[in-house]
């Protein structure tokens, strides 16, 4: 295990089968739904209507074997809210990153973004590696499952202005303003 994501060989492995349980909690920024798995926080997704989430959370994770149990994974549950209650705080669990390599590189370049600090789309594709583009940084900003934890919210147009953000450009917004008060 590196820095609390797991270094496997399988990371584009789709869930299919993949026993997977999920909860929800409140946040500053609305409900969010977390699910986990055996490797760790597999989805964090964020919204406000329970059936609409849990549909999204179904396509996040395609063919995995869903089971709602907050009791089971109660404390993961907290810990992850807590975190999204304040993200200053580095995550205190596991992940379960699943991606393909250049998603997962433009995670990991995300997660590597000082709290309270942003990038452009083309700054970012730059500091990973010549031949990403910053469309290529959108797209994986798009595919994260795991809001705030990996912190898309960061990520900003070239002239520094808010695009679209998945769970909603109000919640970039907030987010921003949460780290940037911390």
């Amino acid at each position: 295990m590196i820095d609390g994501v797991t270094n496997m060989r399988d990371n584009q492995r789709p869930f299919a089968a993949d026993p997977i349980r999920y909860g929800y909690r409140p946040t500053p920024t609305g409900l969010a739904v977390i699910a986990v798995s055996r490797r760790g926080v597999a989805a964090v997704l964020l919204g406000a209507d329970r059936h609409e989430m849990s549909r999204k959370l179904a396509e996040a994770l395609a063919g995995a074997d869903l089971l709602e149990d907050e009791t089971a994974i109660g404390a993961v549950l907290d810990a992850v809210a807590s975190h999204l209650d304040k993200p200053t705080e580095e995550p205190g669990f596991d992940l379960d990153l699943r991606g393909d390599a250049r998603e997962l590189a433009v995670w990991a370049a995300l997660r590597a973004i000082p709290i309270g600090e942003t990038r452009t789309y083309g700054a970012l594709a730059k500091a990973i590696r010549a031949g990403f583009t910053a469309q290529e940084v959108g797209a994986a900003c798009a595919a994260n499952r795991l809001a705030v934890v990996v912190p898309c919210h960061r990520v900003l147009k070239a002239d520094g202005s808010i695009s679209g953000y998945r769970w909603g450009v109000h919640r970039k917004l907030r987010l921003l303003a949460m780290e940037k008060a911390a």
